[in-house]
């Protein structure tokens, strides 16, 4: 997988730059940002990584870059630093899908346990999202048929009874179980129940028979 990279968002320069110093003794990688605009004009290309986000900053605050990233970024997972932090801003934080809320000052090893542990969940987002993609090109390449028999076979229906939904002969839903089988790359009705299971939660296929 590609190289981790660690993102600091502050306006204070000595602070980022202390950041910058102590990630860089762990061996990481680090990219640093002036501002939340900063962050956005020099937007980094899809990798694994972590946004180290101070809450108060100018013009556009850590919480509006963390809604600005939830659907493009969702690789880069959120530490919040501030001066200011209270318990409803690290609420409000963490609902929104931050792993940590580290308030200034903060001990050295707080912050790199919070980054490793935001690199290791970065990785997993990305390793995930790259199996529904793999899960969704493999559904894709099914007929509307296919998927039809293959959307009644995750919902537990026998062959005799998916015949019936869809006014065709058990042998014809057969015949198509075996093409969604061999073309989901599936070994069991469980395994394909799962596939289903994954696209669902991904938002990928909806409620109803596609």
């Amino acid at each position: 997988m590609d190289e981790a990279f660690v993102h600091v968002v502050d306006d204070d320069p000595q602070l980022r730059s202390a950041m910058s110093r102590l990630l860089r003794s762990y061996d990481l990688n680090v990219k640093t940002y002036e501002s939340a605009l900063d962050f956005l004009n020099r937007l980094p290309e899809p990798s694994p990584g972590c946004l180290i986000l101070d809450l108060s900053m100018p013009k556009m605050n850590g919480f509006q870059l963390q809604e600005a990233l939830a659907a493009s970024r969702k690789n880069l997972v959120v530490i919040f630093v501030s001066g200011k932090g209270d318990i409803p801003a690290s609420v409000k934080a963490m609902k929104a899908g931050a792993i940590d809320f580290l308030t200034k000052p903060f001990e050295d090893r707080a912050l790199i346990e919070a980054v490793r542990e935001a690199i290791r969940r970065s990785r997993q987002i990305i390793a995930e999202s790259e199996v529904i993609e793999k899960d969704w090109n493999a559904f894709h390449s099914l007929t509307a048929r296919e998927r039809q028999v293959c959307l009644l076979v995750s919902q537990g229906l026998l062959n005799k009874q998916i015949a019936g939904e869809l006014g065709t002969t058990e042998k014809t839903v057969k015949f198509h179980r075996g093409s969604v089988t061999r073309k989901l790359r599936v070994n069991s009705v469980a395994d394909l129940v799962k596939l289903v299971e994954r696209l669902r939660e991904a938002g990928r296929i909806g409620p109803g028979v596609a």
